[in-house]
């Protein structure tokens, strides 16, 4: 360990495993250190179910529930957007030749009449809709064509507003959208948490909801993509990534102390052994005084033998639940995944329910998603304490992810860790620096 790097990463989370294989595509000296001896921290996968039985101290499971090491429970499930940039960066470096993904089928949104609806992305969808008016679907359609055409270095496509001024606000008024359309717009398909959105330039909005639109291109059901066998399976694709690009990996390591000189962080020391490094790149738990806490998650795990009702018998899904039509601050979000993604026994799904915790009685909160899932055999609840770093790294050269968020979707995770990764190298990430030539035997 008495190498000096240009970077240490410390937990193998899976905001920690994607920047140190960003760090490593990038040319830094990376050495990456988790106290665990597995990959993913608190967004591992959780097998044989036996060890998630005991992991939230219930009975053990019976017999109905089939073989134990069939199952790869997610504790913090996550969807990523198939055109988004961390799948780019995956196909990129050929990364996918160790993780196989399979298309979500269904994208819902929920309305406060209580029940749950297909999210409308293109004009076919937006006249069969029944979260809309006929009147309104036409509204809406035009609207979907506006941001279609949109091209950001082309004004003539604008429709005299220009996006890094005119509010959102102001181009849902102008397409005359009413506030219910507004909502699933805003929440479901531009995946915002809340509605401070509509205050800011339309540029962002516009962008995410033609990202949302350009996914569904790529399969149809959905925008997004699960890796078969479970999130755990992420940090370890990113991990081959950093050891491809040169990057060290040390497990089961104990971190011991940060050792700082003039309050800048100058290396990592575990027991009697010390690591020199110009930066730390690590989660909230590595550095407790660094961080504070902004919040709590609960999240439920619920097993289940059925499908969600109401979608089809969809194998997979997502539903928002947009925080006004339940009179909430904070949107709930629901995930559905099954057998057929290899984390469950045959015929099993597990489905989870999360949101931001509002009131001193969190598991009240989820209720509206509970309902959507008819019976549950097995329910765990945990309620997780939200943390964000206190300043931005730049002095002491130690740079903190956010704490996981109740998102049911990778993209508020993509942009932490986008964000993160621009304050310690001070550029974007470059994804042209990746060699595309690694993933071509998989093109």
């Amino acid at each position: 360990m008495d190498e000096e790097y240009d970077a240490i990463v410390l937990g193998t989370g899976l905001k920690e495993c994607i920047l140190s294989g960003m760090l490593s595509v990038s040319g830094k000296k990376v050495l990456h250190i988790d106290r665990n001896k597995y990959y993913g921290g608190e967004s591992a996968s959780i097998t044989p179910l036996e060890d998630l039985f005991s992991r939230f101290n219930a009975p053990k499971p019976d017999e109905t529930y089939g073989r134990g090491r069939d199952w790869n429970v997610d504790l913090i499930p996550k969807f990523l957007m198939a055109h988004g940039q961390l799948v780019k960066l995956l196909i990129h470096t050929g990364v996918t030749r160790y993780l196989e993904f399979k298309s979500v089928e269904g994208s819902y949104v929920y309305n406060k009449s209580g029940k749950i609806s297909k999210v409308p992305v293109d004009e076919k969808e937006a006249f069969s809709s029944d979260l809309m008016g006929l009147f309104e679907k036409r509204r809406f359609k035009n609207f979907l064509v506006y941001v279609q055409d949109f091209k950001e270095d082309d004004p003539k496509t604008w429709k005299d507003m220009n996006p890094n001024v005119t509010t959102m606000k102001t181009v849902y008024d102008k397409f005359g959208l009413d506030p219910n359309t507004q909502d699933f717009t805003g929440h479901a398909l531009a995946l915002y948490r809340d509605d401070d959105y509509l205050n800011l330039p339309s540029l962002t909005t516009i962008k995410r909801i033609k990202l949302y639109s350009d996914s569904l291109a790529r399969y149809g059901k959905s925008p997004y993509l699960y890796p078969m066998y479970g999130l755990g399976e992420l940090p370890q694709g990113f991990a081959r990534l950093s050891a491809i690009y040169g990057g060290t990996y040390m497990l089961d390591k104990p971190v011991d102390e940060l050792v700082m000189e003039n309050g800048h962080v100058i290396g990592v020391r575990s027991g009697k052994e010390m690591a020199r490094c110009k930066q730390v790149y690590c989660d909230a738990s590595y550095v407790p005084d660094k961080a504070r806490k902004t919040g709590q998650v609960i999240r439920c795990i619920c097993l289940m033998s059925h499908p969600v009702p109401g979608t089809n018998d969809a194998l997979s899904t997502q539903i928002i639940i947009p925080q006004k039509q339940v009179g909430r601050k904070s949107d709930i979000y629901v995930s559905l995944v099954s057998y057929t993604h290899q984390v469950a026994a045959k015929n099993w799904f597990v489905a989870m329910v999360s949101t931001t915790v509002e009131t001193d009685q969190p598991e009240n909160e989820i209720q509206h998603g509970l309902k959507l899932l008819g019976p549950i055999q097995q329910k765990f609840i945990w309620i997780q304490d939200y943390y964000e770093p206190i300043d931005d790294g730049l002095a002491s050269g130690i740079f903190i992810s956010k704490s996981y968020d109740a998102t049911t979707h990778f993209e508020t995770t993509c942009l932490d860790v986008l964000d993160i990764f621009r304050r310690g190298t001070g550029e974007d990430f470059d994804f042209s620096k990746v060699k595309h030539d690694l993933g071509d035997e998989d093109q």
